[in-house]
């Protein structure tokens, strides 16, 4: 596939509630609003069709893998839109009877599954009082990092958690685009968020796109958001804040070559 020399992308963010069907209906018209700024590949946050009160609230909503309510929604979103839409997570069964998988789904413009990601690392953290352990609900995908054909060139997927393992992103295909959604604390991500994109962006000499949950949630969390476009010399393109909306942006192929002729690292590589 020639790579699109200047290809359009956005990230959604939310601040995802406890009833899947409004926030199906939020990232809808969020999606047409990024669609309408000119997007052909659109990226949703980490857990865009549910924030639930407890992390088995996931298991009442899980699918099959190809069908159901989320699943047909994102693939209908995609054909309608004629756009590559990354379905940031929802919750797949899993061999484990009391866990999901957290699964990142790709569709293409004509509204098939071209990919799917199970998150392999899950978050765990305690301070004070703040304590989240996904492994409670969320079984570790058996699956490797995962790249999908775009016409930007190749694109990384990777979901939250991953982006603290820069081993996990050196074993991706040399990708253009890496895209990450997210639901960072508001703790973890004030310290950590930005400078860990960003150092994936340098370090992969990529663009990197970051959907995330940014807002106080009915379950009392509160995400850090600040959803991002980082360009390959780390420059930020577009950035978010907090609530509902959108970032976008272009993947630059000449912005791309720039960077890697002028500091060829990823050539310099020895291991």
């Amino acid at each position: 596939m020639t790579a699109d020399t200047d290809f359009k992308v956005a990230a959604i963010q939310t601040v995802s509630s406890t009833n899947v069907h409004d926030n199906l209906e939020q990232a809808a018209v969020l999606i047409g609003q990024a669609v309408s700024q000119g997007a052909k590949l659109v990226l949703l946050p980490e857990y865009f069709c549910l924030m639930g009160r407890k992390d088995e609230d996931k298991l009442a909503i899980m699918e099959e893998p190809g069908g159901g309510l989320i699943q047909d929604f994102l693939a209908v979103q995609a054909q309608r839109h004629g756009i590559w839409l990354t379905g940031g997570t929802l919750p797949l069964k899993s061999p484990d009877s009391n866990r999901i998988y957290n699964s990142c789904l790709v569709y293409s413009p004509d509204g098939q599954r071209v990919a799917r990601y199970d998150k392999i690392h899950l978050f765990g953290f305690r301070k004070g009082e703040e304590s989240y352990d996904e492994s409670v609900a969320i079984r570790p995908g058996e699956n490797g990092p995962q790249c999908f054909e775009a016409p930007c060139g190749t694109v990384g997927l990777s979901i939250c958690y991953d982006l603290r393992f820069p081993e996990y992103y050196r074993a991706l295909a040399t990708p253009t685009l890496i895209l990450v959604p997210a639901a960072f604390t508001y703790t973890t991500g004030s310290a950590h968020w930005e400078l860990l994109l960003r150092a994936r962006a340098i370090e992969n000499q990529c663009y990197v796109l970051a959907a995330a949950q940014g807002g106080k949630h009915e379950n009392g969390r509160r995400t850090w958001g600040h959803s991002m476009l980082v360009d390959p010399w780390g420059d930020i393109v577009d950035v978010l804040p907090e609530g509902p909306g959108i970032v976008a942006g272009s993947v630059n192929e000449q912005r791309l070559e720039e960077v890697r002729t002028a500091l060829p690292a990823l050539r310099h590589r020895t291991m």
